[in-house]
């Protein structure tokens, strides 16, 4: 397994920064969500027509592109024709890249639809996407995210899409903090289909000033109370090789330790877990 930092956790790097530091730390990918102020790359001229030197910079600092982490919410009924816009552009930069793994979110309104209702919208949207040129030589990867943290609901949108252009992202952190469930119980459902994965940590404290609405707050890796290592130990005895990404929300959550911090103590812990 290879390890990646997103760029959502250095919102003030540029892209000479990211690849210096990337590799110093010892990363061996660049998940790019955002870069500076702008959090859709596909709008940047480093990733259209300079798309070819970023290439050359990534390739010097020995760095592979793990992945994209688009906006697209397959599961938002309104939000067709930007899903599918944004898509296209996403295809191109990712084959310019040589990236094959693109995250998309479910989102999705409740309060109108069901999950199982929702899941039907999303399956619709993914089929326009997987009609795209291009589009089924690339992993589109659905999250562990929003209304679809359980993993038995992304269960009822994988189930109904079967082609292997479509899968899990297992943000492990999101299943056991927010969905309430084990490792196990979250890779029974989802686990055959897992083609990338996010990791952060947190520990509960409702009284501590930097908690969520929820009570957690976010501590660097192996320092909170999240089953990761079990989760990871989990992936590996199945067969897992693919990315392992540290998901660091700094862009988000300010008050986060700094990326010189962070993203070295992610390194220094997750190495002996994949080893």
């Amino acid at each position: 397994m290879k390890i990646s930092l997103m760029t959502l956790g250095c919102p003030d790097w540029d892209l000479d920064t990211i690849c210096r530091k990337g590799r110093a730390y010892g990363f061996d990918g660049i998940d790019f969500r955002g870069l500076l102020d702008e959090i859709d790359i596909t709008k940047l001229p480093a990733f259209t027509t300079g798309v070819a030197a970023t290439k050359r910079k990534l390739a010097d600092a020995g760095l592979e592109v793990s992945g994209i982490s688009s906006s697209i919410r397959v599961c938002d009924r309104e939000n067709l024709a930007n899903n599918v816009e944004e898509a296209m552009r996403t295809i191109a930069v990712a084959q310019a890249l040589d990236a094959r793994n693109i995250r998309v979110f479910g989102r999705g309104d409740l309060d109108k639809y069901t999950h199982s209702e929702l899941a039907e919208i999303g399956c619709d949207c993914m089929n326009r996407i997987l009609a795209l040129e291009g589009a089924t030589a690339l992993h589109w990867l659905f999250e562990t995210h929003d209304n679809w943290i359980r993993a038995r609901d992304c269960k009822l949108l994988l189930d109904n899409i079967a082609s292997p252009a479509f899968g899990a992202l297992w943000d492990m952190g999101h299943t056991a903090r927010v969905g309430g469930e084990s490792p196990a119980e979250s890779y029974a459902a989802i686990g055959q289909r897992v083609g990338y994965t996010h990791v952060k940590d947190a520990v509960y404290n409702r009284t501590h000033p930097k908690a969520m609405e929820d009570g957690w707050r976010y501590v660097l890796p192996g320092q909170g109370e999240l089953p990761l290592a079990d989760a990871l130990t989990l992936l590996k005895r199945n067969g897992y090789d693919g990315w392992i990404l540290f998901e660091h929300e700094k862009r988000w959550r300010p008050n986060l330790p700094e990326p010189e911090v962070a993203f070295p103590a992610f390194v220094e812990w997750v190495r002996p877990l994949l080893q």
